[in-house]
């Protein structure tokens, strides 16, 4: 983490506090610890998108847990960013299915677009681009993540779209950008195509 960038001290917000509160709530009594995921996320959101050494500590305080704990989790995981990022961080699914539905293209059409390889920011620090493992999106592949939308059934036009429009201050399309609907096979349903009379399947007997 470079000192430069580290803010001297972090509190949650009346409000991040009460969403805090309410996340270790879920958990039972003595087992605060659990709740140090959803806090760090709190506190990253809080902190456009980033988590400084301040907020892991704050965190660590917040559930009495040993610092080096959080910070365990927060450099595992890789939802948590240790550095600051883009208003917009694009994140590109490389992994086995993304990769063999075109991943390497995706790849090049953000680096093109946004003029930054993987790990670098752009000079109006607008976007962030990130290499990323598997986002769970793999049946709509390929397939990236930005801020907390996916967007999937990508190819390079698409891609580059999508950006566009983000840098014009648009709400581009999320989801697939082929058309489908959700999962659904590309060519639509081939069965369960009608709806049943709504009885239980059971036999009258």
């Amino acid at each position: 983490m470079d000192d430069m960038t580290q803010p001297a001290d972090f509190a949650f917000t009346p409000e991040n506090r009460a969403a805090a509160d309410a996340a270790i709530a879920k958990y039972p009594d003595g087992h605060q610890e659990s709740a140090v995921m959803p806090l760090l996320d709190i506190a990253q959101r809080q902190n456009d998108g980033w988590l400084p050494r301040a907020a892991m500590d704050y965190v660590a305080d917040y559930l009495s847990m040993p610092p080096i704990r959080v910070y365990e989790v927060a450099t595992f995981y890789t939802m948590y960013n240790l550095q600051p990022v883009g208003r917009h961080h694009v994140q590109v699914c490389t992994n086995l299915p993304c990769w063999l539905r075109g991943s390497d293209g995706i790849a090049e059409a953000c680096k093109r677009t946004l003029d930054v390889e993987f790990g670098e920011t752009t000079e109006d620090g607008q976007f962030t681009l990130s290499e990323m493992e598997c986002l769970g999106a793999c049946v709509n592949a390929p397939m990236m993540q930005i801020g907390d939308d996916y967007y999937e059934d990508l190819d390079p036009t698409a891609t580059e779209s999508i950006l566009t429009e983000l840098r014009l201050g648009e709400t581009p399309k999320t989801g697939s950008q082929a058309g489908r609907r959700s999962c659904e096979p590309a060519g639509g349903l081939t069965t369960l195509t009608e709806l049943g009379d709504g009885g239980d399947g059971g036999s009258d007997a």
